[in-house]
């Protein structure tokens, strides 16, 4: 089956690319808190169901494991995205690192920046918290009048459409569809940083609201669940191996990590992976 298939190929990249084990009194991997017991016995779990091989490069020269962590799943929905064209048709683009003033609807933080710069009081007042630096962004190109016309004349002038940023002759700014942001680990500080970039992406928008989750590899449920309770901010939370993470947790017993992982999902506030790029194309 392709989502499958593409699945463990993701995770297979993670194990290749990202995995470390941390060397010390009792060995654990690199997404585990090595004080706490659940957590290692968790994330040991998880790597046994999807495959992990020790990896012959024990450490990570350049790049971090959140670096890393972005690239494979930036990857992994790109490649998911091109075969459900037929469901969410349209040219996509997929980056890693990009500023929201480079799309339609925060653009004109861009010009808010100039100002702030130029003048200390305005800088006082608005600061620069607002220019977020998404970790994926999934953005949309706008059409030429070619591509909306393919089947019959549904637009020929500016007199109408003519502001909407769907069209090119009106934009040709990207129209951000998808902010993703990747914790490879979640700390409570991690996740309140989370919630600020969201409610940013909110508040300061001119235009739709994009997409906006969070995926992560955290082994603890309590811990994914200073994230993922709640409303109004995070659209939803996406674990990279969720039914690994279910399976694992019945094996340890640890009822308090079972009962809040029942919660998250059953509230519809944890999802996994897979569920992603189907829930990008609504």
């Amino acid at each position: 089956m392709w989502l499958e298939e593409l699945r463990q190929e993701y995770h297979q990249r993670i194990c290749r690319e990202i995995v470390r084990i941390q060397q010390g009194e009792s060995a654990y991997p690199n997404f585990a808190d090595k004080s706490s017991k659940a957590s290692r016995e968790i994330a040991w779990r998880i790597l046994e169901k999807i495959g992990y091989q020790t990896s012959q490069e024990q450490s990570l020269p350049g790049q971090t494991a959140g670096g890393r962590f972005e690239d494979v799943t930036r990857d992994f929905l790109e490649k998911a995205f091109q075969e459900l064209q037929h469901i969410r048709p349209g040219k996509w683009l997929y980056k890693t690192g990009m500023n929201i003033s480079l799309f339609d609807q925060y653009e004109h933080l861009a010009r808010l920046q100039k100002l702030t710069i130029k003048n200390s009081d305005l800088s006082s007042i608005f600061g620069t918290e607002y220019l977020i630096t998404p970790d994926i962004t999934v953005s949309r190109e706008p059409l030429n009048d070619e591509e909306i016309n393919r089947s019959m004349t549904i637009v020929e002038d500016s007199r109408l459409a003519g502001l909407t940023p769907l069209r090119k002759t009106n934009s040709s700014v990207p129209i951000l569809h998808a902010s993703i942001s990747c914790k490879w680990t979640l700390r409570s500080d991690r996740s309140q940083n989370a919630r600020a970039e969201a409610l940013n992406l909110i508040r300061q928008r001119k235009g739709n609201t994009p997409h906006i989750v969070v995926v992560v590899a955290e082994p603890l449920p309590t811990r994914i669940a200073s994230l993922a309770l709640g409303t109004g901010d995070i659209d939803c939370v996406y674990h990279f191996a969720l039914p690994e993470l279910q399976q694992a947790i019945l094996e340890i017993h640890n009822e308090d990590q079972h009962d809040m992982l029942q919660t998250l999902i059953e509230g519809r506030r944890l999802r996994d992976i897979s569920d992603l790029p189907f829930d990008l194309a609504i």
